[in-house]
């Protein structure tokens, strides 16, 4: 198994009328030459946790930290005029605290919304994960 030190989250960078999941989004990366959905793991609007990519694996979620990390997208991110937006729903929130907390304790890693990576040049996820997920900005 590979070391896990950090949970990236982004989003899909969707409008909050699309309606997708992990294989819309799995469709989406083989176009774009992946052999395979770049994140771990994808909540849907509705707050369903969807398995992507097997988390022994290095994902496709930000480059250069994926060797390290777990990607888990939120589907949403954009108004429906295309600007960045945090959009997610409540039970989106809870499906990833509930994930995030599972995480956590079973790899021991720090959590980062993707805009948190150095270099991530993204608004994405469009809030402050850690400041969501920790209580306190960071």
């Amino acid at each position: 198994m590979r070391e896990i030190t950090k949970i990236i989250v982004p989003c899909s960078a969707t409008k909050p009328s699309m309606n997708i999941g992990a294989s819309e989004i799995d469709s989406w990366h083989k176009e774009r030459g992946f052999n395979c959905i770049g994140y771990h793991y994808v909540i849907t609007r509705e707050g369903k946790l969807e398995k992507g990519r097997h988390i022994g694996r290095s994902g496709a979620h930000c480059k250069g930290h994926n060797y390290n990390s777990i990607g888990v997208c939120l589907v949403g991110g954009l108004d429906e005029n295309g600007g960045a937006c945090d959009n997610f729903t409540d039970a989106q929130k809870k499906t990833l605290i509930d994930t995030l907390n599972f995480l956590t304790t079973t790899f021991d890693c720090s959590v980062l919304g993707h805009r948190d990576i150095p270099g991530v040049q993204k608004s994405c996820p469009c809030f402050d994960v850690r400041e969501f997920y920790y209580g306190e900005e960071i």
